[in-house]
């Protein structure tokens, strides 16, 4: 059983998860959760809408394909790679206030946090994936998963009156998505958006400093992106060097750690296709990347204004086929999730 070690976003990677697609599908529970968290852009009558239910078997049979040749040219580079257990997402799990059905194994990076030696399966905004963490489980140590306090996420946890600030409610409830954070070693940076509230924020510094190490600083990143997750935002490529999304991060609103870092402006990435225009991925998705190590990262293949600005960096690209990552949600980094880095 896996020990993982990880204290930054850009060690040398030698163990991963890679996710899968099997079973993939859009949750049958259209609730005030996945309204507020995935879909806040839609109005009432457009989310009644949504496609609901099982992806098409060919997006899934491609997607899947796409995925296990990440996963081929991980092992490759002599990277150990592990993928999630099969689960049936159309089973609803709950507590006494909702009971949802579920999203898929896509996205491991989404629910899981590696703090040094331990996993943290955090406490998830969207009631339909609070139970995704699972299918992981079993691969982890049991000395080495730490499954933080589930949230009830009752109703008044999610907003729509106000749709120019975040739709989740910054209480009563501390919760956040593993992904809404990124680390270089005891400087954790971490986004105030619809998928991590400041409650989380202040719940995690306290139980990171309590629990692993009193040096450990969580700042957090506020007014720049209310959506979703950090990594279409933020990217840290080695220790003092960040890049960014020029349309969402300015002077204003830059966190105060990262003003002294060496700063890569993402170019405009190229819009990869997705399934509907309702699709929740911005074409920002292009610079979710994985880093190999401080001089490579994979990025999608049609990213390549993206990889010769790296270039310049001294970092080199690998370029990977993922055809329907927008319709999906989620690119290189979303999809896996590293346990082991030098």
């Amino acid at each position: 059983m896996i020990i993982p070690n990880v204290k930054s976003e850009y060690g040398k990677l030698k163990e991963i998860i890679v996710g899968t697609a099997k079973n993939a599908q859009i949750p049958t529970t259209t609730d005030k959760s996945l309204h507020c968290i995935d879909y806040a852009h839609l109005s009432n009558d457009e989310f009644s809408k949504i496609p609901t239910g099982k992806y098409p078997e060919k997006l899934i049979a491609e997607t899947e394909e796409d995925l296990n040749a990440i996963a081929k040219t991980l092992e490759d580079m002599g990277i150990k790679v592990h993928r999630p257990i099969d689960r049936d997402f159309s089973e609803k799990k709950g507590n006494d206030l909702w009971q949802v059905d579920g999203y898929y194994n896509y996205c491991p990076r989404d629910s899981m946090l590696v703090i040094e030696d331990k996993i943290l399966a955090t406490p998830m905004t969207l009631r339909q994936r609070q139970f995704e963490s699972e299918t992981c489980k079993p691969l982890i140590h049991p000395d080495h998963w730490i499954d933080l306090p589930k949230p009830k996420l009752g109703d008044e946890m999610y907003n729509r009156n106000d749709l120019n600030r975040p739709t989740l409610m910054d209480g009563p409830e501390p919760v956040f998505d593993a992904a809404n954070i990124i680390k270089s070693g005891y400087d954790i940076l971490y986004l105030v958006s619809n998928t991590g509230n400041k409650a989380g924020a202040t719940f995690l510094g306290n139980y990171l400093r309590e629990n692993f190490d009193p040096k450990y600083k969580v700042h957090t990143a506020e007014n720049v992106y209310a959506y979703i997750h950090i990594d279409t935002t933020f990217v840290f490529l080695r220790e003092g060097l960040v890049l960014l999304n020029p349309s969402r991060v300015n002077d204003k609103n830059m966190p105060d750690f990262l003003r002294s870092w060496d700063k890569v402006w993402a170019p405009e990435p190229y819009p990869t296709q997705v399934l509907e225009d309702w699709c929740p991925a911005s074409p920002w998705l292009g610079m979710n990347i994985l880093s190999i190590d401080e001089k490579t990262v994979m990025v999608e293949e049609h990213q390549t204004l993206l990889m010769r600005t790296l270039e310049k960096y001294g970092i080199d690209s690998i370029p990977v086929k993922m055809r329907h990552s927008r319709t999906f949600s989620g690119g290189p980094h979303c999809v896996t999730l590293d346990l082991i880095r030098g």
